[in-house]
């Protein structure tokens, strides 16, 4: 009997020394490999980099050259939106760009609310500055191709299911608002340290964000020129972003474990050629750029452009970008497009001699981007030479065709802003060659499947799709 009480005894003893408290049975079960909150400054790092691939170097970049006429789609899905053929009209052409930039929003929205009053991080001004640029500039996009969207009730899982669109001229009036509130949040003092490495755009630096967020708001005060021009504003707000190149809002890829959006688009897919009517605009100027900007296909014997709106489905055929290059930097907002923003604002105000200034500066900033490779003085030649005559005969028109040029390729997205723009102003000074344009220019893109197909409201919206031939976005003319 005593040896069964002793034997139990020393079962109870055994069980109790490896028993485990509810807490330590609580972070048992925790996976450490999938964390429900961390730092905003680990957050961030993840939107920058999804940013400039998953957005701005994104399908949107892709489809907007091909409608712009930077590119000629000559395969599969981009040869599809060069003969305007189901892809334009289809839910699921921007439905990658779409869900990216919602988690974007996603993300930006609760490192604002950690930053902001009551938050985990109260005081961070710093990374809440940031973030509030980075949303505005991410909405823009969004609305910008794709007109009236969710917006106010939107991400709010569990909350609202199926929210309602909001009009694009009150996210723009939301857009001003985050960009005010992230200039002042920039200027602020702060405790908390600096994003540093966490930062692959500017190091954690508040001064450079803050010339980003002026720049943001000179770029979107130029797109509202339609409904509310404010040239002399344009104007003001530049002269508070960047100064040089070396400042401009960029991603850069080392070609070793990053690489550029176009240059992947090319190794992967090689659905582009070189475009006929870009090429006839550098042709007409003696553009030194034109021997710079292609290269015939290392497939094929021959340099052939491609002719926009019948090239044949082929590859390995027409000529392609050799800007396409592996560190080609993604641009969010460029020291020349600051410049050529200042040259259409004194153009418009009539102040000729202050818009020659500001269109030098941006074609030398375009000449000498990484992967054109030319210099100040071959700017400057090219300036006097052809440039000049051309805009003393239409100051505008060569503006924005110089502009046009400078944004080949990873621009294309506010080429095609500009276009739209243009056009709705009655000042069609851009001239593309695709003759399907007619009657199937893209005025907009397509919401993405994955609300059309969950949300009433966005399906109801897209309808068949077609809409995106017949209705402007708000800013440029049309209700939504």
């Amino acid at each position: 009997m005593r040896k069964i009480k002793n034997v139990l005894i020393l079962g109870l003893l055994i069980i109790t020394a490896f028993s485990c408290s509810e807490d330590v049975m609580d972070d048992i079960n925790k996976n450490v490999n999938d964390p429900t909150d961390v730092a905003s400054n680990l957050i961030i790092t993840d939107v920058m980099t999804r940013t400039a691939f998953n957005i701005t170097g994104s399908d949107l970049a892709f489809y907007a050259a091909v409608y712009i006429e930077h590119s000629v789609g000559v395969w599969n899905q981009s040869y599809n939106a060069e003969i305007r053929s189901g892809e334009p009209v289809s839910a699921t052409t921007y439905n990658n760009s779409w869900d990216a930039m919602y988690r974007n929003l996603g993300d930006l929205k609760l490192i604002i609310a950690k930053c902001s009053e009551g938050g985990a991080e109260e005081g961070n001004y710093h990374t809440l500055g940031i973030a509030q640029a980075l949303n505005a500039y991410t909405l823009a996009i969004l609305t910008d191709v794709m007109g009236d969207v969710p917006w106010s009730e939107a991400l709010q899982p569990g909350v609202v299911f199926t929210p309602q669109l909001d009009s694009q001229e009150a996210i723009y009036g939301e857009i001003m608002q985050m960009l005010d509130a992230a200039i002042e949040n920039l200027q602020k003092e702060t405790v908390f340290p600096s994003l540093g490495g966490q930062d692959f755009i500017y190091g954690g630096d508040a001064g450079s964000w803050l010339k980003f967020a002026y720049g943001l708001k000179a770029r979107y005060t130029m797109r509202l020129s339609l409904r509310s021009p404010a040239y002399a504003d344009v104007i003001t707000f530049a002269n508070q972003s960047f100064a040089s190149a070396d400042e401009e809002c960029k991603y850069a890829y080392n070609a070793a474990t990053t690489f550029s959006p176009f240059y992947r688009f090319f190794t992967d897919r090689d659905y582009f050629g070189a475009s006929q009517s870009l090429a006839d605009k550098l042709a007409a100027r003696n553009d030194p750029r034109e021997a710079i900007f292609w290269e015939a296909h290392p497939a094929a014997g021959d340099f052939v452009i491609a002719p926009n709106g019948s090239p044949d489905q082929v590859q390995g055929y027409y000529a392609i970008s050799a800007l396409s290059t592996p560190t080609a930097p993604t641009f969010l907002l460029s020291y020349h497009e600051i410049e050529f923003l200042k040259a259409e604002a004194y153009v418009r105000q009539n102040n000729l001699d202050a818009a020659k200034t500001a269109l030098l500066n941006g074609i030398t900033a375009a000449f000498q981007k990484v992967n054109v490779g030319l210099t100040a003085e071959e700017a400057e030649t090219y300036y006097n030479d052809e440039v000049l005559p051309k805009f003393n005969a239409n100051p505008l028109a060569e503006v924005m065709n110089q502009k046009y040029i400078a944004f080949f390729e990873e621009e294309a997205v506010e080429a095609y802003n500009d276009y739209r723009r243009l056009k709705a102003m009655g000042d069609n000074v851009i001239t593309l060659a695709n003759p399907l344009n007619n009657s199937q220019f893209p005025l907009r893109f397509t919401y993405g499947a994955s609300d059309v197909t969950t949300n009433v409201n966005v399906r109801n919206a897209y309808g068949d799709g077609t809409y995106i031939y017949s209705e402007n976005v708000w800013w440029a003319g049309g209700s939504r």
